[in-house]
């Protein structure tokens, strides 16, 4: 037997084994291909404090090695969830955590009270890759006063675990980890989408509807990988790693980069059972390895 237990601030995981939001619904949708209670945890879909249609399509196309995406934050509000989504995956024996995404720092805070008030929620995502409409458009969390804002101005609504989810379109993605670690991250979890596009050239014009999305999938690896590493050395916290995990062993070099746990996203288009295999992969990996703590594996890249 292997411990494969991480914790997260002070929410003890299973496993270090969770699910990308967007990328798994509100984890009822998997359960006719897995058992949720095998995962360490799931992070729903994103949530707002209004309801939003998304954008126009089309909002989806394949690349080389990965996805575009540009759903656009598409579900029916953070009163909805709460009133119609918890109850039905409340009692699964897994962590949930909620992607909370706003446009302006106010509809955080609301939507934060109202996800205080839920009992037995592990915490929140905090996806501060949302533009901020205040501001001319610009995303929260690209620069350091702006990611440092919206985080305090959670943080002094929200007691539960605060994960705050960080851009990859940043030049220096240390200096805003320490930032959102400052104004009380408890956790930090990365990466969110690249941006890219792509162009139909037969037709001469982009395939997106919003002409740039978000890149996922193993093209963006190692860029997530060298982030996981540069944050992990850069901040105290727990730090959740995602970016192109596919099987155990990408999962595996995340943590010894210094992620405490991982999320898997785009895989579960491919495989809805990859997170399972993923748990199995990393339980295989120590045993072969005589190794008998998870902990023995983060942080545990030899330079």
């Amino acid at each position: 037997m292997v411990n494969l237990k991480v914790k997260i601030n002070d929410i003890e995981l299973k496993n270090p084994v969770l699910t990308a939001s967007g990328t798994f619904g509100y984890g009822y949708e998997f359960s006719d291909f897995i058992d949720l209670n095998r995962l360490g945890g799931f992070v729903v879909k994103g949530t707002t404090l209004h309801p939003r249609q998304g954008n126009a399509y089309p909002r989806m196309a394949e690349t080389p090695s990965g996805m575009l995406n540009a759903v656009g934050l598409q579900n029916k509000g953070v009163d909805y969830f709460i009133e119609h989504i918890y109850p039905k995956i409340k009692d699964v024996d897994s962590k949930v955590f909620v992607n909370l995404s706003g446009s302006t720092v106010e509809d955080y805070i609301i939507g934060a009270e109202k996800l205080n008030e839920v009992k037995g929620l592990a915490g929140i995502e905090l996806n501060i890759s949302c533009p901020n409409v205040k501001e001319g458009g610009m995303a929260f969390g690209v620069t350091c006063p702006g990611a440092e804002a919206v985080v305090k101005a959670v943080r002094e609504v929200y007691d539960s675990t605060l994960m705050v989810k960080l851009s990859p379109n940043v030049t220096d993605v240390a200096e805003i980890a320490r930032a959102v670690e400052g104004a009380g991250a408890d956790s930090i979890s990365l990466i969110n989408t690249l941006l890219g596009m792509a162009v139909d050239a037969e037709k001469r014009k982009p395939i997106l509807s919003t002409v740039t999305g978000g890149l996922s999938g193993p093209a963006v690896k190692p860029v997530a990988l060298r982030m996981v590493w540069q944050v992990a050395n850069a901040v105290k916290v727990p730090i959740v790693g995602m970016g192109g995990i596919m099987n155990a062993t990408d999962a595996i070099e995340f943590l010894l980069a210094g992620a405490t746990a991982v999320q898997l996203g785009t895989a579960n288009f491919i495989d809805p059972e990859v997170t399972v295999k993923v748990v199995e992969g990393i339980e295989e990996y120590m045993n072969r390895h005589n190794i008998s703590d998870i902990h023995d594996i983060i942080g545990g890249l030899q330079l």
